[in-house]
């Protein structure tokens, strides 16, 4: 009977569930009009550092310091094509390796864990006042709760192999929403992914403390954004852009937050 009762409460809350159109989301938000960024706090509570918050992402990088920071190292792996979804907003690629296993990003003595990767058109990153075709964004988590943003900038180029691969299994329309606001992720058989594939080979970047890009605009995240560009074909960029035609945030000021650059 307990059982019973149970599969009836998870039906009902799956029929009364809100018609999200992003995967971690339960309040609807966009990138433009009556729930675009300059509403986003108003549109829930949880999305209070959106309009509030003083160290949001993205920024316009004019002047960066110079400094001794520490070189980059990714451990990547080939690994099938399993979590594919478009979440409404963007493709997003996600991950689910245990701690420890998988891809991986190392910054001195602290190791983070790829939780995602996604796209925007053009770049959300300013780099002196002007933005790139597409940007990459690669996101990871350490085990101590702390997140680190990578971005790549991409731009008008050859045709990129890896990126290839994705736009030609990625879904045309938004992935089914899961009571839990979830999306249902797609496997795609006999594809292999190697986040490496997406990176340039120097990795000298810039770095500062910002937010994620996306309500609910969590602050705490540390920002790689790498300096040397990856091409993706025009092509590439005009079949994204068929199903986003704009998915990016505004810059956000500075407010007195410094720029540094590696050496």
């Amino acid at each position: 009977m307990r059982k019973d009762w149970m599969f009836v409460l998870l039906v009902v809350a799956a029929a009364l569930a809100p018609q999200s159109s992003q995967a971690q989301w339960n309040t609807r938000w966009e990138y433009e009009g009556a729930r675009g960024p300059e509403h986003w706090s108003e549109l829930d509570p949880a999305y209070a550092p959106c309009n509030a918050g003083k160290e949001q992402s993205p920024i316009d990088i004019q002047n960066a310091e110079k400094a001794d920071l520490p070189a980059l190292r990714f451990d990547s792996t080939s690994s099938s094509l399993k979590y594919l979804v478009n979440n409404g907003y963007t493709i997003r690629v996600n991950y689910h390796d245990a701690p420890g296993a998988g891809n991986s990003l190392l910054v001195g003595d602290k190791r983070y864990q790829l939780t995602q990767f996604h796209f925007h058109r053009p770049s959300e990153e300013y780099i002196h006042g002007k933005p790139y075709d597409m940007v990459v964004h690669l996101m990871y988590q350490a085990s101590d709760g702390k997140v680190a943003g990578v971005a790549v900038l991409l731009k008008a180029g050859a045709a990129n192999t890896a990126i290839q691969k994705i736009w030609e299994h990625m879904p045309l329309t938004e992935s089914k929403v899961l009571p839990d606001f979830s999306h249902e992720e797609q496997e795609v058989a006999g594809v292999e992914i190697n986040p490496a594939d997406l990176l340039p080979r120097d990795t000298a970047y810039y770095m500062y403390m910002g937010s994620v890009t996306a309500p609910p605009c969590t602050e705490g995240v540390t920002w790689y954004v790498l300096k040397t560009p990856v091409e993706l074909s025009g092509k590439q960029i005009k079949a994204f852009a068929k199903l986003f035609p704009h998915d990016v945030r505004p810059v956000q000021p500075l407010n007195g937050r410094v720029v540094k650059e590696s050496q």
